[in-house]
């Protein structure tokens, strides 16, 4: 089949509208706690109802993807984005915000199900892995982009510089004063709709899934929930979303509490500048990976996330805004590697596999919560050291897996080419 990059280019701009949505959790925080005077595991909550529908829908979506195809459940996806976030702009309460993004997160579960297979198809075979990592770039540009879109509009909206700016005073009539920063959600309807457009009048390709995409029979779930090391690998893909949330929902809400910094700016920047560090770091590893075994890799990138995240806790102000952003340098690598030393650790049901991997997404909502609940008791700082076992958990990968194939390095290659020479 023909290349066609006009969907491609359609896959690429659904993950940045999906990345909008889902990294703006933590620079928020601080606000919620402030407008809405709940706990830190009150808090903790929002996050959790955003990333526990992963666990909830990503195995469903597969099944429906398969049913009714990728555009009209693409398009629901985004009815449910839009639903969500309308309902919080029209409605800004706390328990609005549960259920609203509950319904965000459920729509951007689908999405990922579904937009894979179709990158394969629109952008040829041979080109998919190419395409698969310029979507990753593509999703953390938006991630890095979000919490300034979000300062922006706090520090400027119901101020005088907003009198010259029809866009910043259309935002302020629809969004209450004392709430600058729930005028996102105004932002991701906008968002949301346009995509609804978009994809309405697009012709999309026949996608032909492989065995591996395939969504599965829950004959194969059974068979993979009975093996010991399925559980392993959900557990550390758990494990490290849970590492990833748990740092980016708390820096700015850490910052704040025990350096002073403003949660609207320096709060903001830390965040932007920790997916911004994730994304970077994944140039970095994808040339460690071409030199050295992935579960080398793993480990050091492990202890140096070990590093910084000690630095970030017990270090002076200006080390712990430098340190919390580095942490994602180094988690940058950890997705890949578990989800590649999972599926490459069983022979067969490599589509159900990768289903349950995805469940482990819901690590994100759990994660966060726990700190915040022991936040509550004990500190922000006692409640964020849960994240030394989270990344313990990653740590421990690479050492007990044993893939069945491991990655190709340079030396490998040298090695087979030698071998055909005698």
């Amino acid at each position: 089949m023909p290349r066609n990059r006009y969907m491609v280019s359609i896959v690429f701009l659904t993950f940045f509208v999906m990345s909008l949505l889902t990294n703006i959790l933590g620079p928020i925080v601080p606000d919620i706690i402030n407008s809405f005077k709940v706990s830190l595991a009150a808090a903790a909550l929002l996050p959790f109802s955003f990333f526990i529908a992963y666990g909830v829908m990503s195995i469903p979506a597969g099944f429906l993807v398969e049913r009714y195809t990728e555009k009209p459940v693409m398009i629901a996806a985004f009815l449910a984005g839009t639903a969500g976030s309308l309902s919080f702009a029209f409605h800004p309460n706390y328990e609005v915000a549960i259920i609203s993004l509950f319904v965000m997160g459920s729509g951007m579960a689908t999405l990922q199900t579904a937009i894979n297979p179709l990158l394969r198809v629109a952008g040829g075979e041979e080109h998919f892995a190419f395409n698969s990592a310029f979507a990753q770039l593509i999703f953390g540009i938006a991630s890095f982009i979000s919490p300034y879109i979000y300062s922006y509009l706090v520090l400027n909206l119901n101020t005088a510089r907003a009198s010259g700016n029809p866009f910043l005073l259309i935002l302020e009539k629809l969004t209450p004063a004392a709430l600058p920063w729930a005028s996102m959600y105004w932002i991701f309807a906008v968002f949301t709709l346009l995509m609804i457009a978009v994809l309405f009048w697009s012709t999309f390709p026949r996608v032909e899934r492989t065995a591996d995409e395939s969504a599965g029979s829950w004959s194969m779930y059974g068979a993979l929930f009975r093996k010991p090391l399925v559980w392993a690998s959900f557990l550390a893909v758990f494990a490290y979303v849970g590492c990833e949330q748990g740092t980016a929902d708390w820096i700015s809400k850490f910052l704040s509490s025990y350096h002073g910094y403003d949660p609207h700016t320096t709060g903001a920047v830390a965040v932007s500048w920790f997916w911004g560090l994730l994304t970077a770091g994944c140039f970095i590893g994808m040339g460690l990976l071409k030199l050295f075994d992935s579960r080398y890799v793993l480990i050091g990138t492990s202890l140096g996330a070990l590093l910084c995240l000690s630095a970030a806790l017990f270090g002076p102000a200006r080390i712990s805004v430098i340190a919390f952003p580095t942490i994602g340098l180094f988690a940058s690598v950890m997705w890949p590697i578990l989800v590649s030393l999972g599926l490459n650790s069983v022979s067969e049901h490599h589509g159900s596999f990768a289903g349950i991997l995805s469940t482990g997404i819901m690590g994100g909502a759990v994660v966060p919560v726990i700190i915040g609940r022991i936040a509550d008791h004990f500190g922000l700082r006692a409640g964020i050291s849960f994240l030394y076992l989270t990344f313990g958990c990653v740590l421990s990968v690479g050492f007990w897996a044993k893939p069945i194939i491991t990655n190709a390095t340079l030396s490998s290659k040298k090695s087979s080419l030698a071998m055909e020479v005698q």
